[in-house]
């Protein structure tokens, strides 16, 4: 999902991607469990978390090795998560998954206002 301001920094574009992919994740459950909604959810979810390993591995990253390091274990836990259970991922599961997103989103925006 392109983020709505193209003014925004590559950071911020990736908060933004991170936020969205936990809010769908959130949606996806509300009512009855769509299994479809589910998976795409869990589809874009995984594919953000795929480019921000990308970007923290990139020559550019100005990330400390402790930040990389913790955000390339994200991606893992994320990964083997989502590919463990599927749509038969469980809700405290499916709650962490969101709440990493909502933190680490909320820490780039804050690393971002901070330089």
């Amino acid at each position: 999902m392109e983020p709505f301001d193209n003014d925004l920094s590559l950071v911020e574009q990736q908060a933004f991607n991170m936020a969205q992919a936990g809010i769908h994740l959130d949606q996806s459950r509300i009512g009855e469990r769509d299994p479809q909604r589910l998976a795409a959810a869990l589809e874009h979810n995984l594919q953000v978390w795929v480019e921000i390993g990308m970007l923290v591995k990139s020559p550019e990253s100005r990330l400390a090795e402790n930040v990389r390091d913790n955000l390339l274990k994200l991606r893992d836990f994320v990964s083997d998560m989502t590919m463990k259970h599927g749509v038969e991922i469980p809700d405290s599961t499916l709650n962490t998954l969101i709440n990493i997103n909502l933190q680490i989103s909320e820490g780039l925006l804050e690393g971002a206002k901070n330089k």
